[in-house]
């Protein structure tokens, strides 16, 4: 089936040049049709002139000459072989181009890979959207029952900011986030929860432009994040000169 699409997807790419290349060579031919059949016709006209005496044999005889010129220009056969070639050459090239399109598919292309439907995908996406929420909703509950003292607070917020920002609840994600900070700062951590912030409001804000700054002064030297909060501090410090 995937190749019957590609076959008639490659016949609709192509369809204007071919009927592009198709008219010009009708075009050429009709040029030279058209000038043959004038060149007869003025021919015929002479001869009709000489016999009732509007021109004399001489003028009859350089007439006869400059109009077989004009025959022998309009159907002199090396523009014909050149028209021809170019036509050739182009239909060959209209011809090779759905070849070279598989063979540059093939590269990396799988065909036998399995339709993927979007309705299907949809659905699969709303389902574990459906799961993911659940799980939040449960570790939100776990985490509310424990005690304030509890050692597995930070950890039940870290994993609530976890689920959150793989939902893209952002605003949720930085919210749970912001609970472990308070329990316990890390560098790493404060860069992700000012991130969500920034998701979240679609640009960095003042409060996540702080603690942007306070993950970098804090960040190991050889940490790979620091040119992405770099870059973040960079942005967020023209939005506040430039509201």
């Amino acid at each position: 089936m995937i190749w019957f699409s590609i076959g008639l997807l490659s016949l609709l790419a192509l369809a204007p040049a071919f009927y592009t290349l198709w008219t010009r060579n009708r075009v050429m031919q009709d040029e030279r049709s058209t000038a043959l059949a004038l060149h007869e016709a003025q021919l015929a006209e002479v001869d009709r002139d000489l016999a009732i005496g509007l021109i004399a044999p001489a003028e009859h005889g350089v007439a006869i000459l400059e109009i077989q010129r004009r025959i022998l220009s309009a159907d002199t056969a090396p523009s014909t072989a050149r028209a021809n070639s170019s036509a050739m050459l182009g239909w060959f090239a209209l011809a090779a181009a759905p070849a070279l399109a598989v063979a540059l598919y093939l590269t990396n292309g799988t065909p036998s890979l399995p339709a993927q439907p979007l309705g299907p995908r949809l659905v699969a996406q709303h389902m574990q959207n459906r799961k993911t929420d659940a799980l939040i909703a449960q570790l939100q509950q776990a985490v509310a029952s424990l005690p304030a003292d509890d050692p597995n607070l930070r950890q039940g917020y870290l994993l609530l900011g976890q689920l959150q920002a793989s939902g893209e609840h952002y605003a949720e994600a930085a919210d749970a986030w912001g609970h472990a900070l308070a329990l316990g700062f890390d560098p790493e951590l404060a860069a992700r929860t000012a991130e969500a912030m920034t998701r979240a409001e679609h640009h960095v804000t003042a409060q996540a432009l702080d603690l942007f700054r306070k993950a970098l002064d804090a960040a190991p030297k050889d940490a790979q994040w620091r040119p992405a909060v770099q870059g973040r501090i960079a942005q967020g410090e023209h939005d506040q000169e430039n509201p």
